[in-house]
């Protein structure tokens, strides 16, 4: 009890007062000078992140960490003596905080003037400052329940004077939903809870920085939503328990949501809430903007309303100069789709998404393809302004993609990114040139076995034989055709293609300007694969203009390269 007389003693007070009820129970919470609730607010200001504001039954702020801090209001609770006595069971007392009554509950630092501080105490009360502290005025709505539990105040980050306040009384047996909102500092309110079921009490309310007038609410049945400002709700249930939700925090282009079971839910690609009007869903197609992109994150969603199924559709990215550097098609009926194509657009009625990662269109694959040390085909784009174009049934859209540098990655520059971007360009198109030479490989001896089986000539089956041999000692060269599992690198030696997208993976690895060694290394691999490519050419010259000479012979089709797939190096 030292500890306790020597704080009395600063204090000046006769009174003995325990300013740390964890000493001891038994003391009052009207003997405390000040009173602290188990869950007060810590919150730092939207506008100067130097400044954090605590409260106990008064507000305090600190500018230098936690150092110092200093009182910005008197009591702001009813402080009514009926609530201030001994808290706990009639056994154990309990002075830890959870029950200590007559605290701010709810801190709403100003987002648009830094003056301007809301706050809301658990015995109902409402107090506003616009001069930072000096001054305060109760600003209580009218129709507050008596020691209503202010749950949240969330100030407007579009207007000074605009604030949201929310209050529940379960513990008073009083299950309904209560919010308000004021646009003149709390001279007047409104309360908006038309469409919240009656039993849902409210725990919080957020009103969304992007769009004036879209609201998110916590409850005790889940979260809801507003688009009219408070005037009607809505659930925004998507997948959710019917559990209580304590928070909502938009954050991005998420709502991020915390459960009472302490467990955390986020609603991602909330850019189609943000931008959803009455006449969205009566449309054929809505191709929605969407939040700026940043390297080395999670790439973009893209998203779009179709009112009905179509029968095309198409998406296209194109950088500034107008170049198409990546394609979204619809998935084909019975096609295989390896890890490197990304995902199939989808063409469903309704709400459609699609993830972008950045990444321009990868180097070509073929099945059973497998690579060491390779996590990507395809760069990923510098920073800058790229168009997203949607193409259904003859009907396009465009929107906006601004790619950003990663806010972290301070020590590159846009021209680093570039050139990482451009070396990248040049090994996605060796490593495209290389795993194409394979596909027109397979491709011609899967041509040349179906001419066989419809001919006994003998010369065919020589020549064939020849055509055979040589292609094949060719793309071994090229991929390490042994392999059959992605243990398999480890006993037979990866080949050109696997080391020149090995270079691309490691380029990739973050966001710089890849080194000297990186270039040495490029140089050696392309000279081996233009030599590898001039084998071929040669192959396909002679070898199968052979075995084509003989087929014409017996009334064949010949063996075609047409399509992609002929291996040679622009």
């Amino acid at each position: 009890m030292r500890y306790i007389d020597r704080f009395n003693r600063r204090l000046g007070t006769s009174r003995e007062v325990n300013p740390y009820p964890w000493f001891y129970s038994g003391e009052p919470a009207i003997d405390m000078v000040e009173r602290w609730q188990w869950t007060f607010p810590i919150i730092f200001s939207p506008i100067d992140p130097n400044v954090l504001y605590a409260s106990s039954n008064r507000l305090w702020r600190t500018t230098d960490g936690g150092t110092n801090w200093e009182a910005l209001s008197p009591d702001l609770t009813r402080a009514d003596p009926m609530t201030l006595g001994r808290s706990g069971g009639p056994i154990t007392g309990d002075m830890n905080g959870p029950e200590v009554y007559a605290t701010i509950f709810a801190v709403g630092p100003g987002k648009v003037d830094i003056d301007v501080i809301w706050t809301g105490s658990d015995d109902g009360l409402v107090h506003v400052t616009r001069d930072g502290g000096a001054n305060w005025t109760n600003v209580t709505p009218p129709d507050m329940p008596d020691f209503g539990r202010v749950s949240l105040i969330d100030a407007s980050a579009f207007d000074s004077g605009r604030a949201y306040v929310s209050a529940r009384l379960p513990l008073l047996d009083d299950f309904r939903s209560h919010i308000w909102k004021t646009d003149d500092f709390g001279e007047s309110w409104t309360r908006i809870v038309d469409g919240i079921r009656d039993d849902a009490y409210v725990n919080s309310i957020r009103e969304d920085p992007n769009r004036a007038g879209l609201l998110y609410a916590g409850t005790n049945h889940g979260v809801y939503i507003s688009y009219d400002d408070g005037g009607s709700w809505q659930e925004l249930n998507p997948d959710l328990p019917d559990m209580p939700i304590t928070d909502v925090i938009p954050e991005h282009d998420e709502l991020a949501m915390a459960s009472h079971g302490r467990g955390f839910w986020i609603l991602d690609n909330v850019a189609p809430l943000r931008q959803l009007t009455p006449e969205t869903t009566a449309q054929d197609l809505v191709l929605f903007d969407p939040p700026a992109a940043y390297r080395s994150a999670n790439g973009v969603m893209l998203s779009w309303w179709l009112g009905d199924e179509p029968g095309e559709a198409t998406l296209e990215i194109m950088d500034a100069s107008g170049d198409v550097v990546r394609t979204f098609e619809p998935a084909v009926e019975g096609e295989e789709r390896d890890r490197w194509m990304g995902p199939a657009l989808p063409m469903t009625a309704g709400l459609n998404r699609l993830r972008w990662d950045l990444r321009t269109d990868p180097a070509a694959s073929f099945p059973g393809m497998v690579l060491w040390g390779v996590a990507t085909m395809a760069p990923a784009v510098p920073p800058g302004t790229y168009t997203a174009r949607l193409t259904v049934d003859g009907r396009v859209q465009t929107t906006e993609v601004e790619v950003r540098r990663h806010p972290w990655i301070t020590d590159v520059t846009d021209e680093d990114l570039v050139a990482q971007y451009e070396f990248g360009v040049e090994i996605r198109d060796r490593v495209h040139a290389s795993n194409s030479a394979v596909v027109a490989i397979r491709n011609v001896k899967a041509q040349l076995d179906d001419r066989l089986e419809a001919s006994d000539d003998e010369r065919l089956a020589e020549a064939g034989e020849r055509l055979r041999e040589a292609a094949s000692a060719v793309e071994a060269d090229i991929y390490q055709v042994r392999n059959r599992s992605n243990q398999d690198p480890l006993n037979f030696p990866i080949k050109v293609n696997n080391r020149l997208a090995n270079l691309l993976s490691m380029s990739e690895r973050g966001d710089g300007r890849p080194g000297s060694g990186m270039y040495a290394v490029f140089e050696i691999m392309v000279e081996r694969l233009e030599g590898h490519l001039e084998r071929l050419q040669a192959v396909w010259d002679e070898e199968l203009e052979e075995v084509n000479e003989v087929l014409r012979g017996v009334g064949l089709d010949e063996i075609s390269l047409e399509g992609e797939g002929r291996g040679v190096v622009s």
